[in-house]
């Protein structure tokens, strides 16, 4: 293992000391050790079953059957793969659908769907909307609570390549301004590097992985410092380094 903690260059905002969760017989996270630090940006890999999406949902208090220490931000907010959107509802609900129903909610919400280029969408349903678009509406959702920690479990894993470009530089406007921690879930090794500060890689259930990224933004992935961490990633991961890193 590489690091058992590695230090968050910032105050952390996320702590997490020997977290352990067990489906039956099979341990899925086994001592988990991690610390997050304000406006940091992580991006944790690993093969599927690793306990990636079951550490996120410890995180956002999605289960309460883990063991361990976990602190977090009170405002968090989580994407998922798909947008969960509220079919009945249209679209600026959808932004809004949890907060006090005032001008001032309403006004927050057509502003969050201006930073994803949605303004004009917001009285239509969540139906007419494309894949790239209902996941913007959900990002929209995120924002607008502000929140300290952005959880991101494998938010465009169901997108087209050319749909994921596009939400990669969406997301890293939105970070950019924003400036919440964030956790990212992902299968996608290149998506990793390319925005993530620090990335992590999880085998059976405890960080193998875990390091830095010291490349200059912006990042292309053909670049000689991005090819290296990849290759550096997939061995970890167990996989050669071919054309597709998705795992």
């Amino acid at each position: 293992m590489a690091t058992d903690l590695a230090p968050a260059a910032t105050k952390p905002v996320v702590i997490a000391r020997d977290v352990r969760k067990a489906f039956g017989d099979h341990q899925v996270l086994s001592g988990l050790d991690l610390e997050i630090g304000a406006g940091e940006f992580v991006a944790l890999l690993g093969r599927s079953g690793s306990g990636k999406s079951t550490f996120l949902r410890a995180l956002g208090a999605l289960d309460s059957e883990v063991d361990g220490y976990v602190r977090v931000p009170a405002k968090q907010a989580i994407v998922f793969q798909e947008p969960r959107l509220l079919p009945w509802q249209k679209v600026l609900t959808n932004v809004t659908v949890g907060l006090p129903s005032t001008a001032q909610t309403k006004a927050q919400g057509i502003a969050a769907l201006g930073e994803v280029n949605l303004e004009s969408k917001a009285k239509v349903w969540p139906r007419t909307l494309s894949g790239g678009e209902a996941q913007r509406v959900a990002l929209a959702r995120a924002l607008v609570r502000e929140p300290e920690l952005l959880l991101l479990d494998e938010p465009f894993g169901a997108l087209d390549a050319l749909t994921r470009i596009k939400m990669h530089g969406l997301l890293q406007k939105l970070y950019r301004r924003h400036q919440p921690a964030v956790l990212l879930v992902t299968h996608d090794v290149d998506e990793a590097i390319l925005l993530a500060d620090r990335v992590i890689v999880l085998t059976d259930g405890t960080i193998s992985l875990d390091t830095p990224v010291d490349v200059p933004q912006p990042r292309t992935r053909d670049s000689h410092e991005c090819s290296t961490l990849r290759r550096r990633l997939l061995r970890e991961l167990g996989v050669s380094d071919e054309p597709d890193a998705a795992l």
